[in-house]
């Protein structure tokens, strides 16, 4: 039994994919109709500033892109599920990890950045977070 991988997928296929994730549902649509692989691919913007298809919308608060993604494999994280408003999943890694409060995404945007940018149905995750700055003692 063989344990062969397929390619690495290229830099031009990487990089327009996660690109266009910041806001063009339609391409994002048929760069992963062309390369369903693509859905968990990274792009390093430099100095590891390594971002997805998913980091992408996460930041810009593109629900739709991200839901899109989601859908088809893509890996959840926390930024994304701060942008979509899954409170519980915040709220769970908070409880195991509070540090997490002040982490910081792909070109270093802030974990609450991304809560604020999915408006409305983040509200709680953004109450959540600033009450997660508030003073203690």
């Amino acid at each position: 039994m063989t344990d062969e991988r397929p390619p690495p997928l290229t830099d031009e296929l990487v990089q327009p994919f996660v690109s266009n994730a910041h806001g063009d549902l339609d391409k994002v649509r048929e760069l992963l109709t062309q390369e369903p692989a693509l859905v968990n691919a990274a792009w390093d913007w430099g100095g590891g500033d390594w971002e997805t298809g998913l980091g992408a919308a996460a930041h810009m608060g593109r629900r739709d892109i991200a839901l899109f993604l989601l859908d088809r494999g893509a890996r959840l994280d926390l930024f994304a599920a701060a942008m979509l408003g899954y409170t519980d999943v915040v709220r769970a890694a908070l409880a195991e990890r509070p540090e997490l409060v002040d982490t910081r995404g792909p070109h270093g945007i802030p974990l609450i950045v991304h809560a604020q940018k999915g408006g409305d149905a983040a509200r709680k995750v953004v109450e959540l977070l600033e009450r997660s700055h508030a003073p203690t003692g």
